[in-house]
């Protein structure tokens, strides 16, 4: 049997002729319908797929852009901010100080004011004081001229009364006047 199976390997492999790659016409076809199918694959699937997807990555990519510079100058805008908050505070800081200094002025214009005015009122009251002590010399005066009044009257009287005449009487009342009259008067 070994002798027939032999033969017919002989004489099958004697019908089939060797081929080098063993292309026929059926392969080829089939081979181009595939390459064609994979590619009218490809072509859907990057219509369908990849297309989109790479809408989808570029929206990203803007998206991150407009982010990234958003971001830029949202951070410019707080240097700025942060710029003129600092002008400000410093403007600030200035025009405290220039409160300050013009409340400190008001107040020494007003703490010198109140100096004048209490130096103003005590020389009116030590003037009042004067004018006072002074009227009071003159009522003492006024006073002391009445009783040296008096006690010329008494006097004279006396005098009357001793029967000394009239020059006389009047001679001593002007001496009595004279010798009270200049230094009671002054004082």
């Amino acid at each position: 049997m070994n002798t027939i199976i032999s033969t017919n390997l002989v004489l099958a492999s004697a019908e089939m002729t060797p081929r080098l790659f063993d292309l026929d016409f059926q392969l080829l076809h089939d081979a181009v319908l595939m390459i064609i199918a994979v590619f009218a694959l490809f072509l859907i699937a990057s219509h369908m797929l990849f297309n989109p997807v790479r809408t989808m990555l570029q929206k990203r990519q803007d998206k991150i852009k407009g982010e990234l510079e958003n971001a830029a100058k949202d951070m410019a805008e707080a240097k700025d901010l942060k710029a003129e908050y600092e002008t400000r505070l410093k403007e600030i800081d200035k025009e405290a100080e220039n409160i300050l200094g013009e409340a400190r002025r008001k107040a020494l214009a007003n703490e010198n004011k109140i100096v004048a005015q209490a130096k103003e009122e005590a020389a009116r009251i030590i003037e009042r004081a004067n004018v006072e002590a002074e009227l009071e010399k003159k009522k003492a005066a006024d006073e002391v001229k009445r009783e040296m009044v008096v006690l010329a009257s008494l006097m004279a009287g006396k005098v009357v009364s001793a029967a000394i005449d009239t020059t006389v009487q009047d001679s001593l009342i002007e001496e009595t006047l004279k010798e009270m009259g200049d230094s009671t008067w002054l004082s």
